[in-house]
């Protein structure tokens, strides 16, 4: 059973930074790509970012691009989300998810954690 379970979700300011982590148990982490995906109350579930099984390349929404950075550690299992210059927009619930490949798109994954809230005040 492949468990995700995601941290480092919190309240910020505009401006400041945060970096979730994505701590995958259960599965072979190193062959599968990884992506983070937000919801805001009301809104559908948003792509963020996503990096293949090697790190090797990395997508982003347009509207995290430039401010947020996907990276992966394979001998610990981890997908990390750098998050920079944080607007009051970027909050939500962040999802990690993993699967058979490096996706845009929600229903590509098939391993999803349960989520970190992140919220960020003007």
């Amino acid at each position: 059973q492949v468990q995700l379970v995601e941290s480092g979700g919190g309240l910020a300011q505009a401006g400041d930074s945060l970096r979730l982590s994505c701590l995958v148990s259960g599965g072979s982490f190193s062959i599968y790509g990884a992506g983070w995906f937000r919801q805001a109350p009301g809104q559908e579930r948003e792509f963020v970012a996503a990096i293949s099984y090697h790190g090797g390349s990395t997508y982003y929404g347009d509207s995290v691009k430039g401010r947020f950075t996907i990276s992966r550690d394979n001998a610990k299992n981890t997908v990390f989300l750098q998050m920079n210059s944080l607007k009051p927009e970027d909050t939500g619930v962040y999802y990690c998810a993993v699967g058979q490949w490096v996706a845009v798109r929600a229903n590509e994954y098939e391993y999803w954690g349960q989520g970190t809230q992140v919220t960020v005040s003007s």
